[in-house]
């Protein structure tokens, strides 16, 4: 068998910062072809090949599939999966390309055994090889619970090329046998900090507490398991590597007294070199030739959620959801005394910087009205256009640590004031939010959100996880542990319209958008004044043929903006089937070994 050089640069493509690598390795060998034999020699070589690893992890800025979002302009997983329209006879994820990540892993490891060099060095990319295939089996158990443990090659004759799904716990401790010996050998040296863009041993750490957190609160709420006896073993180990960070990692949050411009900084800054909040990041810039889309977080195709708006607290720390008629205030007054991170997060009246840096902006009624800002680039030079948008992103940062700390030790019923002080309270303290103490009353919205939380402050810790971590791609995950899938079949709502007409949306106090019944019927605008009037942006309930438009108000010409799609066509959760997802019809074919799981 042999490694084509192509194959090997097609990796390296996938890599941010590769040039200099890949013209070492022309440099080195410019045969056509390499012999695995003459490429596997020496720590310099599993460094060329490790590098074409990273493009199967990266940043998130968007909380798709999930309750975070209100209205999404596209097919979504969730979306589809709950209204039907997922079986095993249409679904993918199982084929070729979707092990081709494990392969390249299990292929350098393979070739281990030939390297010669100092053993530091090789354990090292040993533990970055292994970090990797942790990371692939995360997702694969995530989506299917059972999957086959492949730690090798296999070649076409293997005997355990058609096997079946190896259990869930095997699987699992697997990973963590990975991750553990990741942690133990991977160096954090200045040549492997490299700024924090590449896989270190606290990145490592960081994926264990993440990992250990996911497992073991999945396996206490999901008894279709069978594991719950087993889920404080994972919570601990989640509990020693969030606690190893948070000790000996010299990590801090970014907290100069400046508050919501302290949390903005860390989603839309033109580099996170030197953020101590960064466990790992993510580098794009116009020198390398490397852009993300986060500007396409700002009325897109999606919009965020009214639940996720109401579960900000108010500046006071009391729920916003506790205020008398909060229902019913308007989106120039629910931003009002809110946490900082909502205005950080949510399009809101004070909002500038879309189109020019002082025109006031314009939310569309059509998304509901919550639109997000967070991670969007505020500074035009960063904001070029698609794939050309030169900020900085988060992969592993230190306040996800602070909450995986305080969730574990609060799931594990032992947590103290002290711990929130040095995880909770942390993050509150950098945006001017009064601490979270022990005796917190009870929020009985949250309560009724998570009915299988135990203790208002497991649920205090939810808020701020949910609040904290909005728009970075946890949220679908954490409702999936929490056994919380009810959550996504929920119709989620926008902004409330107290009544047709002119609505006053940048703070002004004049009308700068109108709801209107019909292109044909304008009359609730009719004793505004003719040239405020042209200026509007209207958006209408019916087309011009009667037709319904993609949102209505709940009580019809009044209440929350609401999505037709919902209301015609409602999504149902099944439990526990909806957890996990089917293997494709014809990979079972294939390989009759393979079995469905949970109903599939």
């Amino acid at each position: 068998m042999k490694l084509k050089t192509t194959y090997i640069l097609t990796l390296g493509l996938m890599t941010i910062g590769m040039t200099a690598c890949k013209k070492d390795f022309l440099q080195r060998n410019p045969k056509t072809e390499i012999t695995e034999g003459a490429f596997f020699q020496s720590p310099a070589d599993l460094e060329t090949y490790s590098n074409g690893f990273y493009g199967q992890i990266g940043p998130s800025y968007s909380d798709l599939n999930s309750d975070n979002i209100s209205n999404y302009n596209g097919d979504g997983e969730v979306d589809v999966l709950l209204r039907g329209g997922v079986s095993a006879s249409n679904a993918s994820g199982w084929g070729k390309s979707d092990w081709e990540a494990l392969r390249r892993v299990n292929f350098m490891l393979d070739h281990i055994g030939q390297v010669k060099g100092d053993p530091t060095q090789i354990k090292h990319y040993v533990g970055i090889a292994k970090f990797f295939r942790a990371n692939f089996y995360f997702e694969k158990i995530k989506k299917y619970s059972n999957v086959p443990w492949y730690g090798h090659v296999m070649s076409d004759n293997d005997p355990d090329l058609y096997k079946g799904q190896d259990p869930r716990a095997l699987v699992v401790d697997s990973v963590l046998s990975d991750l553990n010996y990741a942690v133990a050998n991977i160096k954090d040296d200045a040549k492997t900090n490299a700024g924090r863009t590449r896989v270190t041993k606290w990145a490592a750490l960081a994926l264990l507490s993440r990992f250990a957190l996911h497992e073991g609160t999945f396996r206490k709420y999901h008894d279709e398991l069978g594991l719950t006896a087993d889920y404080q073993r994972f919570l601990n180990a989640a509990v020693t590597a969030s606690d190893k960070i948070m000790k000996d990692g010299g990590f801090a949050l970014v907290n100069t007294g400046n508050g919501a411009l302290d949390y903005r900084s860390l989603f839309s800054s033109p580099s996170l070199a030197n953020n101590k909040e960064m466990i790992m990041w993510a580098d794009y810039n116009k020198e390398l030739a490397v852009g993300n889309n986060t500007h396409t977080v700002l009325d897109y195709t999606w919009s965020l959620s009214r639940s996720l708006a109401d579960t900000y607290l108010k500046k006071d720390g009391t729920p916003f959801t506790s205020t008398p008629g909060y229902n019913t205030k308007v989106y120039t007054e629910v931003f009002t005394d809110r946490d900082p991170r909502m205005t950080e997060t949510i399009i809101n009246p004070a909002f500038r910087g879309a189109s020019t840096i002082d025109e006031p902006y314009r939310i569309k009624a059509t998304l509901g009205g919550y639109n997000q800002i967070k991670f969007y680039p505020r500074d035009p030079a960063l904001r070029q256009g698609w794939m050309l948008n030169y900020t900085g992103l988060p992969i592993f940062r230190y306040a996800e640590i602070l909450l995986i700390n305080a969730e574990a030790k609060a799931e594990l019923g032992n947590i103290n004031q002290g711990d929130l002080d040095q995880s909770i309270n942390l993050l509150r303290n950098r945006v001017q939010m009064p601490a979270l103490q022990m005796g917190v009353v009870l929020d009985p919205v949250l309560a009724a959100t998570y009915p299988n939380a135990s203790g208002a402050v497991l649920l205090e810790i939810r808020r701020e996880r949910r609040v904290e971590t909005a728009c970075e791609g946890f949220r679908f995950n954490d409702l999936m542990r929490w056994k919380s899938g009810n959550l996504f079949q929920d119709s989620q709502q926008g902004m409330y319209v107290p009544a047709l007409g002119g609505l006053d949306v940048t703070g002004d106090g004049k009308p700068d958008i109108a709801i209107l019944p019909s292109p044909d019927d304008e009359s609730s605008i009719a004793n505004i004044p003719a040239a405020e009037r042209d200026k509007l942006s209207k958006f209408y309930l019916k087309d011009k043929t009667g037709k319904d438009q993609n949102f209505y108000l709940t009580n019809g010409t009044s209440g929350f903006i609401a999505f037709t799609r919902d209301r015609d066509q409602p999504r149902n959760f099944i439990t526990p089937k909806y957890y996990y997802r089917p293997i494709p019809i014809g990979e079972t074919v294939v390989n009759p070994q393979l079995k469905q799981v949970f109903g599939w």
